[in-house]
């Protein structure tokens, strides 16, 4: 895969998955912009030779900035990375804060919608052009205690089926991952919250979290990133429309 020449937009691409993305394409040769909300992640990728700016994927108009940005930094568009997400409340559906609820579907579906509606200029005038987004194994599986974040990424994969239809015969591709339980900070505080909703041991969460994977372990970021790699290279040319499984084979969510 080389992706020399390239160029590649990573939303929430400063810090956890959205980073390991970028460091992915970054090593197989594309130029890279990140863009995050967190001003000290973009300052740290900065710091590690990437190019870095502030935005919010969740802001039409800021997404509306932003594709001017990458035309000014990158001269156009080959991939766009759809990573911008939050985990969004937990609870039974009865017990959820609708502005929360709206917040999750603000950040995880409005926000792809805003960067494929103006990147699409840029997209176009690329020669096979990808879209990656990232939705989850909660968004092909119920999830207990979840239903905002499920219900959410459930949005992207029809988002990205209609897309992969739209686009495919101007020959731009659109695909999805679904990643299980991913390694890190967010699964930890999504596991805390489980633990206290359901009133049991943190570590009783965790296991079962680790063990929903017939692998019987965390996803790594690094696992993501090598998927995002392969369907935005020429050996994906005929993935289109696809959600991607990277869970170890989770059939049942914890």
């Amino acid at each position: 895969m080389d992706f020399t020449g390239k160029r590649v937009l990573v939303t929430a691409g400063a810090d956890g998955i959205g980073l390991a993305i970028a460091d992915r394409f970054a090593g197989l040769g594309a130029r890279v912009l990140v863009t995050d909300i967190d001003e000290d992640a973009v300052r740290a990728a900065r710091d590690r030779g990437l190019a870095a700016l502030v935005s919010d994927a969740s802001s039409e108009a800021q997404v509306e900035e932003l594709m001017g940005a990458v035309r000014a930094e990158l001269g156009g568009l080959d991939v766009l990375v759809n990573n911008a997400g939050i985990a969004g409340p937990t609870g039974p559906v009865e017990t959820l804060d609708s502005a929360a609820w709206a917040r999750t579907f603000e950040v995880n579906v409005h926000s792809q919608f805003y960067c494929v509606k103006h990147g699409l200029p840029l997209l176009r005038e690329s020669t096979g052009a990808s879209i990656v987004n990232l939705s989850s194994a909660a968004g092909r599986l119920g999830m207990a205690g979840r239903s905002a974040y499920s219900a959410s990424k459930w949005a992207v994969v029809g988002f990205t089926k209609t897309l992969a239809i739209e686009l495919g015969p101007e020959g731009i591709r659109a695909n999805a991952i679904c990643p299980g339980a991913v390694d890190g900070p967010r699964i930890r505080a999504v596991i805390e919250a489980k633990a206290e909703m359901l009133g049991r041991p943190v570590a009783e969460i965790a296991a079962a979290y680790r063990d929903q994977s017939s692998m019987r372990r965390l996803v790594t970021a690094a696992d993501i990133a090598d998927m995002a790699a392969f369907l935005a290279s020429p050996l994906a040319r005929n993935v289109n429309g696809q959600a991607m499984a990277v869970d170890g084979n989770t059939e049942k969510l914890y």
